[in-house]
């Protein structure tokens, strides 16, 4: 399966997941859906994330131009949230998740669908 392919089938289709984007450890978008455009800033902050939680836990992250507070953040994943919207982010080997969801969507939904993918690309060695 492609990486855009887990983007449009796994996350969006889901109708959980309003925006995605799988970016590389290493750098560089892997795939994204449709219209979803992070800056090379907020791919740096989200790269970098994992690596100063109490920094996201203090200052958020912007994904799109959009700034989102943070609600959780552990060696896991991070969840932000801005009103009814939120996200949730994951890392695997070799990649991170961001997956973004819209209300009436619920976090707890969005954790559903972005953290078994995760799990699955983690099983493969992704």
């Amino acid at each position: 399966m492609s990486w855009q392919s887990y983007v449009d089938t796994n996350l969006v289709a889901s109708g959980k997941i309003s925006r995605a984007a799988i970016l590389g450890k290493q750098g560089g978008v892997w795939a994204t859906s449709a219209g979803y455009t992070l800056s090379a800033d907020e791919q740096k902050a989200i790269l970098g994330a994992f690596n100063d939680l109490d920094s996201v836990r203090g200052s958020g992250l912007h994904l799109a131009g959009v700034k989102y507070f943070t609600t959780k953040a552990d060696e896991r994943s991070i969840y932000g949230k801005k009103g009814g919207d939120g996200y949730v982010i994951v890392p695997t080997k070799q990649a991170i998740i961001v997956a973004e969801y819209s209300a009436p969507t619920q976090a707890p939904e969005a954790v559903g669908v972005a953290e078994p993918l995760a799990d699955y690309l983690i099983g493969v060695n992704y």
